[in-house]
C-alpha cells in the first residue's frame, strides 16, 4: 500500500480497526450469559492484567476488541486451558540476577546484549544479559487457567458475554 502523506496517524488507525472488523470471525452461537455480571466477573479476576476501554492492568494483552477479534469458543479456550502461544510483547520471562531474588514479567524488548521487560508491578525495566546469573523463556502464561473449579460454568457463560459485547474502543472518549 503506497504511503499517503493526506492521511493522519489518527486516520490510519481507524482505518485499519474497520479493516479488522471485516475480517472477524461471525458468531457460530447465540449470544448467551448476562454481559453484566460477566463485567463483575472480569474486573475481579482479570482487569489486574488486561485493560479494556483504557482502564485495567497492562501485563496482559488489551481486550477492548475482543469481541470482534475472537470467536467465543477461542475464547473460552483461553480461559479454560490458558495460553498455549504468547503474543510478540507478552512472552513469560525470569531473569535470576547475581543476588536476591528472581524477577518475573513479560518480555517487551530484547537484542544480543539486554532484555526489557514490564516486571509483575507494571514497571518497564532493562537489564544486561551479561550482568544475569539467567535469562529463561518460560514456556508457562503468567495468566492462570480458569478451570470449573475456579470459574463456574454460568459464570465464565456470564464473562464470555461480556467479552462479546467488547468491539472496539475509541481513546478520546474518557471512560
Amino acid at each position: 500500500m503506497p504511503s499517503n502523506p493526506r492521511v493522519q496517524d489518527a486516520e490510519a488507525w481507524q482505518i485499519l480497526a474497520y479493516l479488522r472488523t471485516l475480517a472477524a470471525p461471525a458468531p457460530t452461537d447465540p449470544p448467551r450469559g448476562d454481559a453484566v455480571n460477566g463485567e463483575r466477573i472480569f474486573r475481579a479476576n482479570c482487569a489486574g492484567c488486561h485493560r479494556v476501554k483504557g482502564v485495567g492492568g497492562r501485563l496482559g494483552p488489551d481486550l477492548s476488541r475482543i469481541g470482534v477479534a475472537r470467536s467465543r469458543e477461542a475464547v473460552r479456550l483461553r480461559i479454560r486451558r490458558g495460553t498455549q502461544g504468547f503474543g510478540q510483547g507478552f512472552e513469560p520471562v525470569t531473569l535470576t540476577p547475581p543476588s536476591g531474588p528472581p524477577i518475573q514479567g513479560v518480555k517487551k524488548n530484547e537484542d544480543l546484549f539486554s532484555v526489557q521487560i514490564m516486571d509483575t508491578r507494571e514497571r518497564i525495566q532493562g537489564y544486561e544479559k551479561d550482568k544475569m546469573k539467567s535469562v529463561n523463556n518460560d514456556t508457562k502464561s503468567a495468566m492462570p487457567v480458569f478451570g470449573p473449579d475456579r470459574l463456574s460454568d454460568r459464570d465464565l457463560d456470564d464473562l464470555l458475554r461480556y467479552l462479546q459485547t467488547l468491539r472496539g474502543f475509541d481513546p478520546a472518549v474518557v471512560p
